[in-house]
């Protein structure tokens, strides 16, 4: 039986991008690399979006870019310029096909269409068994998460980033495809932390996604009321759904990186890429993936790749409290954006702030939640 130097399971962002990266340098020229997916054509399962200062990486691929976002709740509302900063927006089609076209150039990667049943490590190496017979490899990198290993623990409480999404066609230009909603409030909490989403690709197309930060998810026809609702408050009326997106994101604190071991890595979502606090990965996968490529060149035991960060206590902190106080998400991030200037907020969640940045996060949301979390946290 062959075996290949890397083998990496699933073809979603942060695979796809690990190969990406591979492709682009030299190093791995001579690497035998295989992916493993039960599907290569994805088409637009996924609205990646990011904030970023000047050009980035992937500007040629953006759908769309925005100068301004809005914050809106019962208490605090406001249009926000975040330059130096734009909010990004990448359909996910376009980034696979991009990639792919790059990745598929190489002799040395090879891609095969076919589902994983279970991966194993070995003295050397791991062994991946698949519905079509079995690999082995020198190393792993695996993208498939198991909702199990981090459900079934206790120290660690696990909230959903839960949505559905519709892309609406006005036949009157309707939009201001200048500004981004990136959290609106005002929509009825019944107990949980929720917010609209808005992301406007011109006059007459937007994005609408009802979005909650809680424990359980809703029956469909919740999801799509509720924007129904949101469109008819704003005398949306006639309009056209041209497509629908959903998904579930887990935020949880979970030591993601104590699954890894010498030979297996574990990568986007399965890997704790996700930010636990906002659910945004593709910043992440964007940093990992290039801290990965340096570290493979150096070093030989995946489980050493993961490095201590300041940023997964605070994430536990506030999981905490919005777990255990659900219905206080929206006076929570209200808070946060009227006492907090948007820039500091970015660089905190980037995880790039320093620790009087971090003092200032931490000054701008109400108390009393926190420093219970925090000891109960500590102690």
């Amino acid at each position: 039986m062959r075996k290949h130097d890397y083998i990496i399971l699933g073809a979603g962002a942060s695979g796809l991008m690990l190969a990406y990266r591979m492709a682009q340098d030299t190093y791995f020229d001579d690497k035998s690399i295989l992916i493993i997916d039960k599907a290569k054509a994805k088409g637009n399962d996924r609205t990646w979006c990011c904030w970023e200062e000047g050009k980035g990486e992937w500007d040629d691929l953006l759908t769309k870019t925005w100068p301004n976002v809005f914050f809106g709740s019962k208490t605090y509302s406001e249009q926000i310029d975040i330059s130096p900063y734009h909010y990004k927006m990448i359909r996910s089609e376009d980034f696979y096909k991009s990639l792919w076209e790059i990745i598929l150039k190489k002799p040395n990667i090879t891609f095969i269409n076919n589902t994983v049943d279970s991966f194993t490590e070995l003295k050397d190496g791991v062994q991946v068994i698949t519905k079509k017979g079995s690999y082995v490899g020198s190393k792993l990198f695996n993208s498939w998460h198991n909702p199990s290993v981090y459900e079934s623990q206790k120290k660690y409480p696990v909230l959903q980033q839960h949505f559905v999404g519709w892309f609406v066609k006005t036949k009157e230009e309707t939009f201001d495809d200048s500004m981004a909603t990136f959290m609106d409030f005002t929509v009825p909490q019944n107990g949980n932390t929720r917010f609209m989403y808005v992301l406007p690709m011109d006059k007459n197309t937007a994005l609408f996604e009802y979005t909650l930060f809680s424990k359980d998810l809703l029956e469909q026809p919740e999801y799509e009321d509720a924007i129904k609702d949101y469109l008819e408050e704003r005398g949306i009326g006639d309009y056209e759904v041209i497509e629908k997106e959903k998904g579930s994101i887990p935020m949880t604190a979970f030591k993601f990186s104590e699954l890894n071991s010498k030979h297996i890595l574990n990568i986007g979502t399965a890997g704790g890429w996700t930010k636990a606090s906002t659910g945004y990965t593709f910043s992440n996968t964007i940093k990992k993936t290039k801290a990965l490529i340096g570290f493979l060149k150096q070093e030989s035991d995946l489980s050493k790749f993961h490095r201590k960060s300041k940023f997964h206590f605070y994430d536990a902190i506030f999981l905490d409290v919005l777990a255990n106080h659900n219905n206080e998400g929206a006076a929570l991030f209200s808070s946060m954006f009227k006492k907090a200037d948007v820039k500091t907020i970015f660089k905190f969640l980037d995880e790039e702030s320093s620790l009087l940045e971090d003092s200032k996060i931490i000054l701008s949301v109400p108390p009393k939640r926190f420093i219970q979390a925090f000891l109960k946290r500590l102690f």
